[in-house]
């Protein structure tokens, strides 16, 4: 077992519960020990960075700090945007000793230790797609997906920026696919899988972002996917709860099932439904299931 620290973030802790369980139950299955963070808070998203810089910063130093204080030199994650952002401040403490200095002076002031070690972020998707992780993976896949079809879909913030994120290609990502086929499943290619889901924008401009979000759905159904696998729980919660959005906007009730990573690879090693939690989801998973019993 490799040991981690674990920052489930926000939306694993209480919207997307199913999440964090799909994927403390995952985890040993293909290697992983993970310690979680207790003190920490949420990442700040894109609202801070772009509202106060410093204190977003602060915010994610403070987060690596308590990683690193576990004596641990990874840090994984199940979220591409607290993946970027804490990566982003990483890449910014680590090229500039004299703005390092000074955040460390304020999170000592309020107990907080003060980040010395350099950890390696990490998304779970990282993890699983190559080494040791690929490896554990193909082994605990033991159920399979075999019969269904998988449309992948990335989001933006997983894949670039590349100087940033930088584990593959962000116009011709690989790693979903690899998971996927590992698992037993067929991906689906299609061009929207790495396009934005809309997210940031849908209380300001929903009509702009229904129109992100209908592409992949749209995309991913008429090339016959059984169901579409994200990396990212923000993009989870807009293809799956916004499709009611789309149905009332343009008519039409797609009904695709939208998986979680960790759910995705858990149902391909055998969790129980109390791990994958499928009953959390708006849209019904249930016809994906079904479709793995036939």
């Amino acid at each position: 077992m490799r040991k981690v620290a674990y920052y489930k973030g926000c939306l694993a802790s209480l919207s997307a519960k199913e999440l964090d369980s799909a994927t403390q139950a995952l985890a040993p299955k293909v290697g992983l020990e993970l310690v979680e963070l207790e003190s920490v808070t949420c990442c700040g998203a894109g609202d801070i960075q772009q509202a106060e810089p410093d204190y977003y910063l602060h915010l994610n130093a403070r987060i690596l700090a308590y990683a690193a204080a576990e004596g641990l030199d990874t840090l994984l994650t199940v979220c591409n945007v607290c993946t970027l952002n804490l990566r982003q401040a990483n890449f910014m403490l680590l090229g500039d000793s004299e703005l390092r200095a000074r955040v460390n002076e304020n999170l000592v002031s309020v107990g907080v230790p003060a980040y010395e070690t350099d950890v390696d972020v990490r998304h779970l998707l990282w993890e699983i797609a190559e080494g040791d992780g690929y490896e554990r993976l193909q082994a605990a896949a033991h159920r399979g997906l075999k019969g269904l079809k998988i449309a992948p879909f990335y989001g933006c913030q997983i894949l670039r920026p590349s100087k940033i994120q930088g584990f593959e290609d962000p116009d011709r990502p690989w790693s979903l696919e690899r998971i996927i086929e590992a698992c037993g499943g067929e991906p689906i290619d299609y061009p929207a899988k790495i396009k934005c889901c809309g997210f940031p924008i849908i209380q300001a401009r929903e009509e702009t972002a229904l129109g992100e979000l209908i592409q992949p759905i749209e995309q991913a159904y008429e090339a016959g996917a059984d169901a579409i696998v994200t990396p990212c729980p923000l993009c989870h919660l807009s293809l799956d709860a916004w499709q009611s959005k789309l149905k009332k906007a343009t008519g039409r009730d797609f009904q695709m099932p939208i998986l979680h990573l960790s759910q995705l690879v858990g149902v391909a090693a055998g969790l129980e439904e109390a791990e994958l939690r499928f009953k959390r989801h708006v849209v019904s998973v249930q016809p994906v299931v079904e479709k793995l019993q036939i």
